[in-house]
């Protein structure tokens, strides 16, 4: 499966079965999956991801594995920003922010302590990797 779409969409299709948990190397990940529209096209997207909680905001890291360019979906919530996101069963509306600052590094270091490879993306990539807060929308 070295197509990451099919490797996404096999995460989205267990991901959904077992009500949010998956297997493999995300067994012990707190994963969402994130529902944008193209920044261009407009078409609907949809993204597994590993985030962690701040308060009642979700947080989540535009890593794309230390890769030398931001992922697709980061220039999918800068356009459209509202978007939705599943957890566990649930659908939830959320608006997102990209903080800054001490803010940015505060969340994207939280990340980092739950999930190392979060250290080594940013030490392996020339960019400051993006930090974004999904804030429950009511």
């Amino acid at each position: 499966m070295s197509n990451p779409n099919d490797f996404n969409q096999a995460i989205i299709s267990e991901f959904r079965a077992n009500s949010g948990k998956v297997g493999g190397p995300f067994s012990d990940a707190s994963m969402l999956l994130l529902h944008t529209l193209g920044a261009k096209s407009k078409q609907a997207r949809i993204n597994p991801l590993v985030y962690t909680k701040d308060g009642d905001n979700y947080v989540i890291i535009a890593s794309k594995g230390g890769a030398p360019t931001n992922p697709d979906w980061y220039y999918n919530i800068v356009a459209h920003p509202d978007v939705t996101i599943e957890v566990g069963s649930e659908r939830i509306q959320v608006h997102a922010t990209i903080p800054e600052g001490a803010e940015r590094d505060r969340l994207f270091n939280q990340m980092a302590a739950q999930r190392s490879g979060f250290a080594e993306y940013q030490r392996n990539t020339s960019r400051r990797i993006p930090v974004i807060v999904l804030k429950h929308v009511e």
